[in-house]
């Protein structure tokens, strides 16, 4: 609940507060969830601590962007309004699990990296 909270609070700080906007305060995140990224896979950074990184940015980045699509124009949004943008965003979780679950292709993948050990 923490990382939700701060993570949303850090989106809405650099968008409003910091006065970037959401949609530049999305970028500003897109560039710094790929910082863990690089850090692992050039410096060798700690798995753990990469995705931990990583994961504490997902919530800013993924707000940012839904508060620019959902936000009016005049508070530098798209202007679809919130509750458009839960809907397409819940339909979209939906299908993509029930694709998952009807194709089983997550347990297929599992099973595969585990017979591989």
């Amino acid at each position: 609940m923490t990382t939700f909270a701060l993570g949303t609070a850090l989106g809405d700080m650099t968008a409003s507060t910091m006065n970037l906007g959401y949609f530049p305060s999305g970028l500003l995140f897109a560039v710094l969830i790929a910082v863990p990224a690089l850090a692992y896979w050039c410096f060798g950074l700690n798995a753990i601590v990469a995705f931990w990184l990583a994961y504490i940015l997902t919530r800013p980045l993924g707000a940012s962007f839904a508060d620019w699509v959902g936000k009016p124009q005049n508070a530098s949004g798209f202007g679809l309004g919130t509750g458009l943008v839960s809907l397409i965003l819940t339909i979209l979780i939906v299908a993509l699990v029930s694709y998952l679950t009807i194709t089983d292709k997550e347990s297929k993948t599992n099973d595969d990296r585990i017979s591989k050990h």
